[in-house]
């Protein structure tokens, strides 16, 4: 596309979607709750102050009948044949403070010292998330993450041949890790100490279980083989190299 004619935008990436985004829509929405509250004074007579949006309608506090509906204000304000002009929302946010995330991992695994094949047996990824906003999702965001950083602990890896061509440039030739190759059991335990800058407390989620996964996976492999691994991927044959060559 051509970037000229279109807003400039961030990539989805850099554990920031949420942690970004989610001011904006906060400010978005405040904004659009103002507009609701003005009609909605207009039309009972009453001063905003004296409003509260209540399962889904605006009505006076104290006094439960006398409200408008969130559907009779969405018709109020129809753009054509509308009484009131369209309520929306606008927000925007600038990030001016970061929320860093904390992370520790627990790798339970399985090194066959003479094929040097590592079966992961179990990992554990602890979290501190600020909040979970959506619990369910952050646990698969987690999951994905753990997933990635196995395939980095162990599998994958660009290659070049003596001529410099990259001979894993496919998805047949590149060494994705397979549904058997990963940790059958994962467990994520998930804290919340809430950012002062995130939406609701929310701090970034995605990376920071990639990162870690790595070195766990090392040090477990360490731990049972004494073998002290710094190259990645931990392939199976730099396993048995390691193990030859006494790199503990």
């Amino acid at each position: 596309g051509d970037t000229s004619t279109a807003a400039y935008g961030g990539a989805t990436g850099g554990s920031k979607i949420t942690y970004m985004m989610g001011p904006s829509v906060m400010k978005a929405a405040q904004e659009a709750k103002r507009q609701a509250l003005e009609i909605v004074a207009e039309e009972l007579e009453a001063a905003i102050e004296d409003l509260e949006v209540v399962e889904g309608k605006v009505q006076v506090k104290g006094v439960p009948d006398k409200s408008v509906s969130l559907d009779n204000i969405a018709g109020m304000t129809m753009r054509f044949g509308g009484k009131y002009p369209p309520v929306a929302g606008y927000g925007r946010y600038a990030q001016t403070n970061r929320a860093p995330g904390f992370c520790a991992q627990i790798v339970v695994l399985d090194v066959d010292e003479e094929t040097g094949v590592v079966t992961v047996e179990k990992l554990v990824a602890i979290q501190d998330v600020g909040r979970a906003i959506n619990p369910m999702v952050v646990e698969g965001q987690i999951h994905g993450g753990t997933m990635q950083g196995l395939g980095f602990a162990l599998h994958e890896q660009i290659v070049h041949d003596s001529t410099g061509q990259n001979v894993t440039g496919s998805w047949l030739d590149y060494n994705f890790p397979q549904f058997d190759q990963v940790a059958q059991d994962i467990e994520v335990v998930l804290v919340e100490i809430p950012s002062d800058h995130g939406p609701y407390g929310a701090r970034g989620i995605g990376e920071p279980p990639i990162i870690a996964t790595p070195a766990a996976v090392a040090n477990a492999i360490c731990d049972q083989t004494g073998a002290r691994l710094t190259d990645l991927p931990m392939t199976p044959p730099r396993i048995v190299a390691g193990l030859a060559n006494g790199a503990g």
